[in-house]
């Protein structure tokens, strides 16, 4: 049974970092493209980032130059490090791994807030 869990929200000021971490398992096929989503309250879920196997990203323009995604492939990881924070970037951030299929995390809040 495939896993995918997010890890690493939680309550930062303005300005400030995070790094968010989604580890899978149970994939027996090889992992594709890893990436990461969120959803803010009321609003549509939109792609930030995302990464392939290759190790090519490419970023949302409203998180690029702030965010940056990584992977280790032996562990079936992908990071997310989010610095320069800002109060939009509130929401519930989902991991997505796809490897012969699309496979979700059940999400991490992220809350930027004073």
């Amino acid at each position: 049974q495939v896993h995918v869990v997010e890890s690493g929200g939680g309550l930062v000021q303005p300005g400030g970092s995070l790094k968010l971490s989604c580890a899978a398992s149970g994939i027996i096929f090889s992992i594709d493209t890893m990436g990461w989503y969120r959803q803010a309250p009321g609003k549509q879920r939109e792609w930030v980032a995302r990464i392939t196997s290759g190790g090519s990203t490419n970023y949302a323009d409203s998180v690029k130059g702030r965010f940056t995604i990584s992977r280790v492939n032996a562990k079936m990881t992908v990071y997310l490090q989010m610095n320069s924070l800002k109060a939009e970037d509130t929401a519930v951030y989902y991991c997505k791994v796809s490897a012969m299929g699309e496979y979700w995390g059940q999400g991490t809040q992220v809350t930027v807030s004073s």
